[in-house]
């Protein structure tokens, strides 16, 4: 862990003990809750190979009140879990692993905030496959919704005609985030901003984004090394609009200044529609349209891949509701397929997923996930949230 990261971490929890311990007049709030989730995995190819998983993730907030409509906040969180793939009744390979999964510290007021750690970071209206999914790794399939944070300062600021701005500097970021082929390099800063616009019934937004890459690193590392980091750029436009239906689109263009990489541009674009029809219980559609392309110029014509994507969702009952997502590969003519039934109580939830899929990943590459969701299977899910 680098020097800056250690630092950060020290001033969150030293801030946060510092609230914990003072005792002031002003309001203050103290929340301790988590989530504790089991999941088997079995795959018809290697049915008596199971795969079990045990993941825990407590969260403690902190909230006080500085004066009206001023705020500081706390927020730690721990991501602690092992499985176990049983090849055979000797052949048991086990593995464990604990993270900080959120680490920040927040001052807000009614128009402004600065949060500073280990933090989610995103945006875009896209929902199945986004462009925009630059500092996350959230998946559509996952029924937790989980994601690696980054560390570093967000700064946003909302004006009263719901135009926002926001801006953001990170460090320390040293793994692969989104659609990254390359990891960022771990001493460089990286920083960006986003503007979000009101136009019409929706609104719009453009984005940017500059860090320094590491070729030598990750799994597309080059084979001949290059001795200094990579500049890039990331440009981004995107929008939404209530037109009877749902509507979006994002678009990213992304340079890689550097003649050592084979493709120095990339380019991802999504266009969605959403709509909710009156069939019984109300039958929610979400249909999505993804092309991304490396290329040697901006404009160019290169290697891509192009997928289409459908969700539905179907509340059966108060308690039950059945959902499926499809991934078409135009390209490889391959089809991706899930299908979830979710069962919830006020504190349980339930989850038996069903996926009919190829043996190799040509969608979400640097989703470690993938390899559980390779072929023909299913996967049981329990989560208890307290």
């Amino acid at each position: 862990m680098n020097l800056v990261r250690s630092r950060i971490i020290r001033l969150i929890i030293t801030g946060c003990l510092i609230l914990f311990f003072q005792k002031a007049l002003l309001c203050q709030t103290f929340s301790f809750k988590g989530l504790i989730s089991g999941w088997s995995t079995f795959n018809t190819d290697s049915i008596t190979k199971p795969l079990f998983g045990l993941r825990y993730i407590p969260e403690f907030s902190f909230k006080k009140s500085l004066s009206e409509n001023h705020y500081l906040d706390f927020e730690l969180s721990l991501n602690a879990y092992g499985t176990a793939h049983i090849h055979s009744f000797t052949d048991i390979k086990t593995d464990s692993k604990i993270d900080p999964y959120r680490m920040w510290g927040r001052y807000s007021s009614s128009r402004f905030e600065a949060r500073l750690g280990l933090q989610k970071i995103n945006f875009g209206s896209a929902s199945l496959l986004r462009p925009l999914m630059w500092f996350d790794r959230i998946d559509p399939r996952d029924p937790l919704q989980l994601t690696d944070g980054v560390y570093g300062l967000l700064l946003r600021y909302y004006f009263l005609d719901n135009t926002n701005i926001w801006v953001w500097g990170l460090y320390g970021n040293d793994e692969l985030k989104g659609w990254e082929f390359f990891p960022s390099s771990s001493k460089s800063a990286e920083f960006g901003g986003r503007i979000q616009l009101p136009l019409g019934n929706g609104e719009g937004a453009i984005s940017y984004h500059h860090r320094n890459i590491d070729p030598n690193q990750g799994p597309f590392a080059l084979f001949t090394p290059v001795e200094s980091s990579i500049p890039e750029n990331r440009f981004a436009l995107d929008g939404k609009w209530d037109l009877g239906v749902g509507f979006w689109f994002e678009g990213t263009l992304t340079h890689q200044s550097s003649e050592a990489l084979p493709f120095t541009w990339q380019r991802a674009f999504n266009i969605g529609l959403d709509y909710t029809f009156g069939l019984g219980n109300g039958l929610n559609v979400i249909g999505e349209f993804f092309s991304f392309t490396s290329s040697t110029k901006a404009l160019r014509s290169g290697e891509s891949i192009t997928f289409s994507a459908l969700s539905l969702g179907y509340p059966l009952n108060l308690l039950d509701n059945l959902s499926c997502i499809f991934y078409y590969d135009w390209d490889n003519r391959d089809l991706y397929s899930f299908l979830n039934w979710r069962r919830t109580y006020d504190r349980w939830t339930i989850n038996i997923i069903g996926f009919w899929n190829p043996e190799q990943f040509q969608i979400y590459q640097n989703l470690p996930e993938n390899s559980l969701y390779a072929g023909k299977g299913f996967q049981v899910m329990i989560i208890f949230n307290y």
